[in-house]
């Protein structure tokens, strides 16, 4: 079954369009106009964007901070980490709760409360204690772990003939959230003459302006009815069966532990070199800008001038291109190295996203396979900074801990080929 090009126009309620062919398996019609016209789209967009720009900052912000943190607290190297791994474990392990609030609440409700969650969590790094800070750490990523698994559905039913430019944009405000957090955090510290806490808490401003602008959204009634609901509580059955959805799922973990690895311990490896730790930070940000194009040309090219594929194939070429002028030369080509890492990190994972819109059938098949795939992609992330430390440890050295991720390339490559054939994932 072919999915790659533009899906049927979806009816809306009180359109007089007939129903759509997924509507029986749990989801409703989408509140949009057919083609998600005008400025009702256009508002549902820009919604879509605010929730994904907020859907890194308050993790990445933890990045530029780490020293201060960690010396201002006493807390170990080791637990300093944890700030990064213990969104990641819940990206993972509360991802398979999303599809069942979106179902329970609706996606509009749902996706506001995690914006709530997030306001909360910023809001409890206010507090001068390091157990606030892991928790309001868990509450952040509680939010962020649900939004994850329901915006791609959101996409798939309300922008199905777009989901290409949508997923693009979507993907491109995750880079750009990450990039604002890695470049301003410190920055706005200094001028502002703030604490770590609330340097931290500021980013929750981001989340409360989402928050204002995706309220009306929960006008729309979303919910299904009784009987429907039913049917739809009950997992895709034979979805774990799927070969193809097994390699969306590694193509996801495979590409998240690459960018969080080389995230955790980048600016570590430039310092190392001799570079100083502003410029190095700097360099974090400038990859992630670069992120930011890769990520929106991705999936607009898929299947127009690139196969997914060939998309797939370049975008780990031009990361092992980054990893091995870092073991070259590691400061003194910096920008050559950030350049090739952000476009290639960028295309990965909007082709990653893209797959999971793409490679089920309907909404309820996306929740579930965007549950599935961040389940197990995000845990097997989760891994990658503490595995590529303690390779360092080990080594010595950061020569193995690149070698290492170059050789994660090769798996990377051979499950996004797998995912790129456009059929549907088997489950019903």
């Amino acid at each position: 079954m072919h999915d790659d090009g533009p899906a049927a126009t979806l009816s809306a309620p009180g359109t007089g369009g007939a129903a759509r062919p997924d509507a029986a398996a749990g989801d409703t019609a989408p509140h949009t106009p057919p083609g998600a016209a005008g400025r009702r789209a256009l508002y549902l967009a820009a919604g879509v964007i605010l929730l994904a720009l907020n859907l890194r900052p308050a993790l990445v912000a933890v990045s530029p901070l780490a020293n201060t943190i960690r010396d201002e607290s006493g807390m170990s190297a080791a637990a300093t980490s944890l700030l990064t791994a213990l969104p990641l474990l819940c990206f993972g392990l509360l991802a398979p709760v999303a599809p069942r609030l979106g179902r329970r609440f609706g996606m509009e409700r749902s996706l506001l409360g995690t914006m709530a969650l997030i306001c909360a969590g910023t809001a409890l790094r206010l507090l001068d204690s390091v157990v606030a800070l892991f928790a309001g750490t868990i509450v952040i990523g509680a939010g962020i772990a649900v939004a994850n698994v329901l915006l791609p559905g959101l996409i798939k039913r309300d922008f199905a003939a777009r989901s290409g430019l949508m997923t693009g944009l979507y993907s491109m405000s995750l880079f750009g959230g990450a990039a604002l957090a890695a470049g301003i955090t410190v920055p706005v510290q200094r001028a502002a003459g703030l604490s770590w806490q609330a340097t931290l808490a500021c980013w929750g401003a981001l989340a409360v302006v989402a928050l204002v602008v995706w309220l009306p959204q929960t006008r729309s009634r979303t919910r299904t009815a009784e009987a429907t609901a039913r049917e739809a509580a009950h997992p895709v059955r034979g979805l774990w069966r799927s070969p193809l959805a097994w390699q969306v799922t590694a193509y996801m973990g495979l590409q998240s532990l690459s960018y969080y690895a080389a995230a955790a311990w980048l600016p570590t490896m430039l310092t190392g070199a001799g570079m100083s730790s502003g410029d190095a930070g700097w360099m974090l940000s400038f990859s992630s800008l670069l992120g930011i194009a890769g990520s929106f040309l991705a999936p607009v090219v898929v299947g127009r001038r690139l196969p997914a594929g060939a998309l797939a194939t370049l975008g780990a070429a031009l990361c092992a291109a980054g990893f091995a002028g870092m073991l070259a030369a590691p400061a003194g080509g910096a920008y050559v190295w950030m350049t090739l890492l952000g476009l290639g990190q960028g295309a990965a994972i909007s082709l990653a996203l893209l797959f999971i819109v793409r490679r089920a059938p309907d909404i309820r098949h996306t929740a579930q396979l965007s549950s599935m795939a961040q389940c197990f992609g995000y845990i097997l992330a989760a891994t990658g900074p503490a595995v590529l430390g303690a390779v360092h440890d080990a080594s010595g050295g950061w020569t193995v801990p690149v070698v290492v991720l170059l050789a994660l390339l090769v798996p990377q490559v051979a499950m996004g080929l797998g995912a790129a054939r456009p059929r549907h994932v088997a489950g019903r």
